[in-house]
């Protein structure tokens, strides 16, 4: 029988990154969702409200992998509506996943649930591993952020499933070019002359290229050590400022517009997101997945830029 992977929440930019990764490796891949109207999708997909057990409970059965991508975006204002949305999509899909695996005569082996990278503090020092500290600071305006992802956290290690190995996705930036993610939006705003710092420019930025994010997720999935909060993030954080200054250069720009933080501010407001998104310095490393072995195949965001510009598409 084929491997199967089992995606909740898998018709976004990740979802559907890791659909075709694992498609293209001979998985099964069944994806959850809440819209019919997804034909374009990769993958088998099966309703589901993420609410409620129903029908696609038993997908669970002799799964190799259940992967939990479910929630609202936090692109978006923080308005009461979108914070009561943005937890409880997250909280919701967990819990009642953790109530199916529960229920499997035969759960699935491994359970790798989102979670964020933004969990740790702001900061300008000495990077954070696995063992880093968590919790908000004003100037990075993180807090609604940071209550968020412990409560996530806490749900999915609460869950009852003893057969089941669990690991909690702190991811970073994922560097792609699918719908809605941000690297060809970056692309854009720099070959339009407005490639500048953001705010100061100091923040450090966590990311990691698709292709890494993939191969990190098979090597989790395939080493039973691997379990609790993992950083998945390129070993090499950079500061805004650098990393602007890289896609420059790669698009053939000399200069670029910075953008001061009052600036930011006014441009969430009418872009309906939010500036903790730009301004707060997550400096991330990768401890547990560098001590397992796993290496990267873009571990600087120049070559990771470079490979990005010369594929394909727009995005």
């Amino acid at each position: 029988m084929k491997p199967k992977m089992v995606l909740a929440g898998g018709t976004g930019f990740l979802g559907q990154t890791l659909a075709e990764y694992f498609q293209a490796r001979d998985f099964e891949v069944v994806v959850l969702t809440r819209s019919a109207d997804q034909a374009h999708l990769t993958g088998r997909l099966v309703p589901w409200d993420a609410h409620g057990l129903g029908p696609w409970s038993k997908e669970l059965e002799e799964t190799t992998v259940l992967i939990n991508l479910t929630g609202k975006s936090v692109n978006c204002r923080y308005d009461a509506r979108n914070r009561e949305v943005i937890l409880k999509s997250r909280i919701d899909s967990t819990r009642v996943l953790a109530e199916a695996v529960a229920a499997c005569n035969q759960p699935p082996p491994v359970w790798l649930n989102a979670s964020t990278a933004t969990i740790y503090k702001h900061t300008m020092a000495a990077a954070w591993d696995e063992n880093g500290v968590i919790g908000s600071t004003p100037q990075a305006k993180d807090a609604f952020s940071i209550d968020v992802a412990r409560e996530w956290e806490e749900v999915f290690a609460q869950g009852r499933t003893p057969a089941t190995r669990k690991v909690a996705l702190r991811t970073a930036m994922v560097l792609g070019l699918g719908k809605n993610s941000v690297f060809p939006v970056l692309r854009r705003l720099t070959r339009l002359g407005l490639g500048g710092k953001m705010g100061t420019g100091r923040q450090f930025v966590s990311w990691i290229h698709q292709v890494d994010f993939c191969r990190a997720i098979e090597w989790i999935i395939g080493h039973g050590e691997i379990a609790g909060p993992i950083n998945v993030a390129a070993p090499n954080p950079v500061q805004n400022t650098e990393m602007m200054k890289i896609l420059r250069t790669l698009c053939g720009v000399a200069l670029g517009l910075p953008a001061n933080v009052w600036m930011l501010e006014l441009g969430a407001f009418f872009l309906r997101t939010e500036t903790e998104l730009m301004i707060k310095s997550r400096k991330v490393i990768p401890g547990a997945l560098l001590a397992s072995g796993f290496r990267f195949q873009f571990p600087g965001i120049e070559e990771a830029f470079e490979d990005l510009c010369g594929r394909r598409g727009e995005g």
